[in-house]
């Protein structure tokens, strides 16, 4: 079937997606939520010696990366396959690619052939390291740009040593670094009528989430270290144990501070001189979070999580995945979606999380099969049946 866009907001661009395993799918799922006309280009099964990397096909993570795309097969490799791609890349706006620096041009796919055809197109690429640079060879990976990025030297327990996060964050950041990059490029191009090559990497986006605490190294020359559950610099913020679990509370400032203490009903911890303004709480923080400790053991999580916030205090649970989608304010947010999968049948997938009054985002495709569109692709591109045909029985497509 033709092009169904998720979302009216960027149906007017066809984009084609040379991108494997998850940053890159991750930039191209944004386009495609909001309605990017996604062609996921991907090797014939039988040339594909990578198959499972970023996880089965019908797996949860790969449905999640890319519903609301469609899919052909073209061998790159093969001189007409090249040609086919650039037949399409003369009609499309955005190519998105993430493999090592050097294959797109012994492919004859880099920017400069693409330009060639089309002086609109804009690349998009995604790396380890970077284009270019003495590590520009070496292969990427969400864990070793965390360690070098210095995320897994500020996460985790004081003196456990480095701790990667849950979730890959750098994979996931460049993508959507890079998504945003595209948006930018498109509205730049409106101005100027030329595309442009744009790239970023694992190593990038992990050092720019580093966030206020590269700052305090780049401004102030302080090297941040592990904090656990405590907020590195407002305090008091971090996990406090109740009579049947643990609580997040953030009472940074004096207001909430105060507003702490007269629901916790401890008016000694506000007399106290140790704890009497934000510097002494800071350098008295481990003495002042056991007697805080004392004193929310004596109520239930929810107990504590409604009066708190009643108070106008931060608090919240801490969720397992399962409890976060059974929250009552998660299911009005409405983030679960769910999408008709053929291979799977009606399943839920990871909606996304920005709300527009006129041009919403929606899952309206499932992830497809490899290859599930290529003829449908081929006959918009202008060929017959028969050029059809010919394509597969030269393994081309």
């Amino acid at each position: 079937m033709p092009h169904h866009p998720a979302s009216k907001a960027l149906s007017r661009f066809t984009v084609l997606d040379l991108s494997r395993v998850r940053a890159g799918p991750t930039a191209v799922r944004q386009l495609a939520d909001w309605g990017a006309n996604v062609i996921k280009i991907e090797l014939p099964a039988e040339l594909d010696e990578r198959e499972g990397m970023g996880g089965p096909r019908h797996g949860s993570d790969f449905q999640n990366l890319h519903r609301n795309k469609r899919s052909m097969t073209l061998n790159l490799k093969e001189p007409r396959g090249r040609e086919l791609l650039l037949k399409m890349a003369a009609k499309a706006d955005v190519v998105v690619e993430n493999f090592r620096p050097d294959v797109k041009r012994r492919l004859g796919i880099d920017y400069p052939a693409l330009r060639a055809v089309n002086r609109g197109i804009i690349l998009a690429s995604i790396s380890g390291f970077g284009q270019d640079g003495p590590y520009r060879d070496r292969p990427g990976f969400d864990q070793v740009a965390q360690g070098m990025g210095g995320l897994m030297s500020v996460t985790g327990i004081p003196g456990q040593g480095p701790v990667r996060a849950g979730i890959p964050i750098a994979d996931l950041t460049a993508g959507i670094f890079c998504a945003y990059g595209i948006l930018v490029a498109l509205l730049e191009r409106e101005q100027s009528g030329e595309g442009q090559w744009l790239h970023t990497s694992l190593l990038q986006a992990q050092i720019f989430m580093l966030d206020f605490q590269a700052a305090r190294w780049l401004v102030e020359h302080e090297i941040a270290g592990q904090a656990g559950n405590n907020h590195p610099t407002s305090i008091p913020t971090g996990v406090y144990p109740t009579a049947d679990g643990n609580i997040n509370i953030a009472a940074s400032g004096q207001k909430m501070w105060e507003k702490l203490v007269a629901v916790l009903e401890a008016p000694e911890l506000l007399e106290n001189p140790d704890y009497a303004t934000a510097a002494k709480r800071s350098a008295n923080r481990d003495r002042l979070n056991r007697e805080l400790s004392e004193k929310t053991r004596t109520r239930t999580s929810a107990e504590w999580v409604e009066v708190l916030n009643k108070a106008g205090v931060p608090c919240g649970p801490i969720y397992t995945i399962d409890q976060t989608f059974a929250d009552p304010q998660v299911r009005h947010l409405g983030i679960a979606q769910s999408v008709e999968s053929r291979a799977l049948g009606r399943i839920e997938l990871v909606g996304q999380p920005i709300m527009m009054s006129r041009t919403p985002s929606a899952l309206v495709e499932p992830p497809p099969e490899r290859g599930e569109h290529t003829d449908e692709i081929l006959s918009e591109l202008g060929f017959d049946q028969a050029a059809i045909a010919k394509l597969h029985r030269d393994k081309i497509v």
